[in-house]
């Protein structure tokens, strides 16, 4: 059986990985200008800040109006190649995970801070990673700057000028981007105004609870019998895979990285008069969120909150590689699902959650007047 290095080689060699990275870094990096010197900020006299991140779907704790003035934001990303379970029938997939989460965790910041990333890809990993943050400007956001044999790491620093909620991926080239990104190597940072989010009209937007869903497109290989595939080591499903991935037909699509990884005793939970922010990331395919028993009261469907957000949604549009954000007020107790609204990539494949409500129900807003029994007239 041919080995994963032979199957690789010699289009992902490490020589030329690496030969290709420094082309593109020096065909990407800026020319300094005095202009460009006179808008630089004294990075020196930034105070430094380092996040705690979080796996998904919660965030890091963080201010929703910024105190003072920009800061450097420190981040660290550790790289871990690691066997996932993604439904409940056992299918395994050899996920590459950012801090061993599918999607990566959420980095949040403010328009004009600086985010400074450590990143880490460890030693007993088989493959080169790097990271390309849509948040970014330049150096394919990153991606030219980063990458990463395994037991090495680099510093990355970029400034956040634009503000939103934006996809993180890694990218190492060629036909390697897709396999990873469909591998689980994605996640999401959002970039909050200075003075918090706002309505169409300039009025301030609060939300009691934020959550982060990531909606992963899986591939995986079946056998001759239909059952799907499990492998032994990192990459070894590489040929296979592509195969599956040129189908453009996923045999999953999942929040968090598993099917039901949202539901049950993982449901995401609020209470009636709660205002919660839903931000949902997807590095590949588009999708349609949607809450099932609610309503999208602002909606960034394309992720930048320098825009006016739309009002009294009933589903919303993701584009693939791409976030979006949404804030709804609970108004009723119960179970809600946000699933895709492509049904059967929310019922068939696994993209859906739960919200778990707690509060009083409100008979003006729906009662049932009379329960299911014989038709009488």
């Amino acid at each position: 059986m041919a080995t994963f290095q032979s199957m690789i080689s010699p289009l992902l060699s490490r020589r030329n990985l690496l030969t290709a990275s420094a082309l593109v870094a020096a065909a990407t990096l800026p020319i300094a200008t005095a202009a460009a010197e006179e808008a630089k900020v004294d990075i020196t006299t930034l105070p430094r800040v380092k996040q705690k991140l979080v796996a998904p779907p919660f965030l890091p704790e963080h201010e929703q109006v910024a105190s003072g003035g920009p800061k450097i934001i420190e981040v660290e990303l550790v790289i871990e190649e690691k066997k996932i379970v993604i439904d409940n029938d056992g299918t395994e997939i050899w996920a590459f995970a950012y801090n061993g989460s599918v999607p990566g965790p959420m980095i949040v910041v403010h328009e004009g801070d600086y985010v400074e990333l450590t990143l880490k890809n460890l030693p007993t990993n088989a493959m080169e990673h790097n990271i390309d943050f849509h948040a970014s400007t330049g150096a394919l956001g990153g991606g030219a700057l980063t990458k990463v044999l395994p037991g090495e790491q680099t510093v990355l620093r970029w400034k956040a000028v634009k503000q939103g909620v934006f996809v993180y991926h890694c990218a190492p080239g060629d036909v390697m981007i897709p396999y990873h990104v469909v591998h689980g190597m994605n996640g999401a940072v959002m970039v909050l105004p200075r003075d918090g989010l706002k309505d169409g009209k300039g009025n301030p937007l609060k939300y009691d609870l934020a959550y982060y869903i990531g909606e992963q497109d899986f591939y995986i290989p079946r056998d001759q019998s239909g059952a799907y595939k499990k492998y032994e080591t990192a990459g070894e499903d590489l040929s296979e895979s592509l195969d599956v991935m040129r189908t453009l037909t996923p045999t999953h699509v999942v929040f968090n990285g598993k099917a039901g990884a949202l539901t049950g005793e993982h449901a995401l939970k609020a209470k009636v008069g709660d205002s919660v922010l839903f931000i949902h990331a997807q590095a590949n395919r588009d999708s349609r969120p949607h809450l099932i028993g609610g309503h999208g009261d602002f909606v960034w469907d394309t992720g930048s909150f320098a825009d006016a957000p739309a009002t009294g949604l009933e589903t919303w549009f993701i584009r693939g590689g791409s976030a979006g954000a949404m804030l709804y007020k609970f108004r009723q107790p119960g179970i809600y699902a946000y699933v895709n609204h492509n049904l059967i990539e929310a019922v068939m494949l696994g993209a859906t959650a739960h919200v778990k409500v707690d509060g009083e129900w409100n008979d003006d807003l729906m009662k049932q007047v009379s329960k299911p029994g014989p038709i009488t007239g």
